[in-house]
């Protein structure tokens, strides 16, 4: 189905080959992942399968790359759209209507499908992707994640025989990103369909796949079994770590296979708990008796009666699932979001009575989007501009960036490198200032593990050694297990827990890490308290 022949890749004023020489090959209804470090040149693989490099981003390709026996330097990426879909990183990069009934039917009516097959085909991914609800909703008033499964919907309704996902599940919650997996494993198994993902979030989708495309960094790419790759490979879920940790015969890739091959452990040591917070003093944001709402007309609550603190040297995590009013809580904190009813106090003031500059001193705030808070023609310009608006030494801004990307290409502009990479750069450019409050929305996605782990260490100096406050909204469950001294859950706009990491994770199934599954007779949450048990025990 598809053919990489001697491929070598280069983008214009580049500082290294993108993939060197690769030749592989992907059968008819295999579901293979692209799995690598945050840069590496996972996007790039995926668009060369479609025609959009070289077509549309230019740069030196040779080789021959075939899609069902067309080859892509010789057909554009309109030519192959009947047989290749795609799904990129950013979804509202690629909306063209407004209404997501209509953004799902833009596609067949391109490819002049008549009408009765169209409208059968629309009511049909509806229900798959349970869009149902949201059919007359506008595109811009969705979620992150809710545009995530429309986007999907709108590849899959040409019944496309490739479909390609950048990321697809990275604005999901764990409920809705097994239902998206699974829909994409039946419909390899059951039509035939050949898919390809590229993702970050290992835990979620190494169980569907059948094969891995590890791609190195250093132009080099590496196929193989899913337990081929994960045995030697430099970066790899917790799920693996754990059984390595613990010298299983062979590598796991689901908490099934694990729990057939691990040994029985119990809790003997204490519990590795967070550090405990002083609530005597003034908490940095408090909110109290909110109500928010994008309708007020109609009495739609986004937010409702919430009230919450978090105190200085505290990481206070926020999930829920999709539209449940996380990204509507974080704006509340900064003044963006249509507050009814209330009060926000932020160190003690409202942040809608302070100017920019002076709020920029309270709180740093990285959205959803990261390249709303760049504009700088490089990532070094960026990150010079960020060391003199935040008065801070020369270098401070790139040195953050630098130990938290694996790959940077600090002369690259800002919108050509990785989702991965822009979001590192945005969260350099807000940490180098030491707001008092940082808040993150969905801080990781296209980070890879290595990356993570820089922005756990940073994330944890900022609160527990610089007694600053950390608010992320995020469903990645194993990053809130490694950094969260607390999990506030929303639900339709209502907090319904608020509690320690601990408590609140080990209470939900759908949201427990991999390591809390795999061990259920223990309260462990990550691999580092597998280690320490370990090592305390011998």
């Amino acid at each position: 189905m598809i053919t990489f022949s001697n491929v070598s890749l280069i983008y214009p004023n580049s500082e290294r080959t993108i993939i060197e020489n690769a030749s592989f090959s992907v059968t008819e209804g295999e579901f293979v992942l692209l799995m690598g470090h945050t840069g590496a040149g996972k996007s790039s693989v995926l668009r060369l399968i479609n025609g959009l490099v070289p077509h549309h981003t230019g740069g030196i390709l040779s080789g021959e790359i075939s899609v069902a026996g067309r080859s892509t330097r010789l057909m554009k990426p309109g030519e192959l759209a009947d047989v290749v879909g795609i799904v990129g990183q950013n979804p509202m990069n690629g909306f063209v209507s407004d209404l997501v009934e209509d953004e799902i039917a833009f596609g067949l009516e391109t490819l002049g499908v008549p009408s009765d097959v169209m409208r059968k085909r629309v009511e049909e991914v509806l229900d798959l992707l349970a869009l149902v609800q949201l059919r007359r909703r506008q595109i811009s008033e969705l979620s992150g994640g809710e545009q995530q499964r429309v986007a999907i919907a709108a590849a899959l309704v040409t019944n496309p025989k490739v479909l390609l996902l950048d990321e697809p599940t990275s604005a999901l919650d764990p409920i809705a990103a097994e239902e998206v997996l699974s829909i994409l494993h039946r419909l390899v198994h059951d039509l035939g369909l050949t898919v390809i993902v590229a993702e970050h979030r290992l835990e979620r989708v190494i169980q569907f796949v059948d094969r891995i495309i590890l791609v190195h960094g250093d132009g080099t790419l590496e196929l193989g079994s899913t337990t081929e790759i994960l045995q030697t490979s430099p970066i790899a879920p917790p799920l693996v770590e754990l059984a390595k940790s613990l010298k299983l015969p062979s590598i796991p890739v689901s908490i099934r296979e694990f729990r057939k091959m691990a040994p029985h452990i119990e809790n003997v040591i204490h519990e590795y708990e967070s550090p405990t917070v002083n609530e005597s003093l003034n908490p940095i944001l408090a909110m109290k008796n909110v109500f928010a709402s994008y309708r007020d007309a109609e009495r739609t609550y986004a937010l409702s009666e919430i009230n919450l603190e978090v105190y200085p040297g505290e990481i206070v995590a926020l999930m829920g699932r999709n539209g449940a009013g996380k990204t509507t809580l974080l704006k509340s904190a900064v003044g963006q979001a249509p507050i009814i009813q209330g009060e926000i106090d932020i160190a003690g003031r409202n942040p809608a009575s302070l100017t920019d500059q002076e709020l920029i001193t309270y709180v740093g705030y990285v959205p959803q989007e990261p390249s709303d808070l760049l504009y700088g023609h490089s990532v070094k310009e960026e990150c010079d501009f960020a060391d003199r608006d935040n008065s801070v030494p020369e270098g401070t801004t790139l040195n953050l960036y630098s130990n938290l990307m694996k790959i940077p290409d600090i002369n690259a502009h800002p919108r050509d490198i990785s989702e991965g990479q822009r979001l590192g750069l945005a969260l350099s450019i807000i940490l180098s200032a030491s707001p008092k409050l940082v808040i993150l929305d969905e801080p990781t996605r296209g980070l890879d593990y290595e990356a993570k782990k820089v922005l756990v260490a940073n994330l944890k100096r900022i609160a527990h050694e610089q007694n600053r406050s950390v608010f992320i909204s995020t469903h990645d469950v194993e990053l809130v297990a490694d950094v969260a001294d607390r999990v506030i859950f929303l639900a339709d706009g209502e907090v319904i827990a608020n509690g320690t990491t601990r408590q609140v994770l080990t209470a939900s199934p759908a949201f427990a890490p991999q390591v809390a599954k795999a061990l259920p007779h223990t309260h462990w949450l990550t691999v580092a308290e597998v280690e320490r048990q370990i090592h305390e025990s011998r």
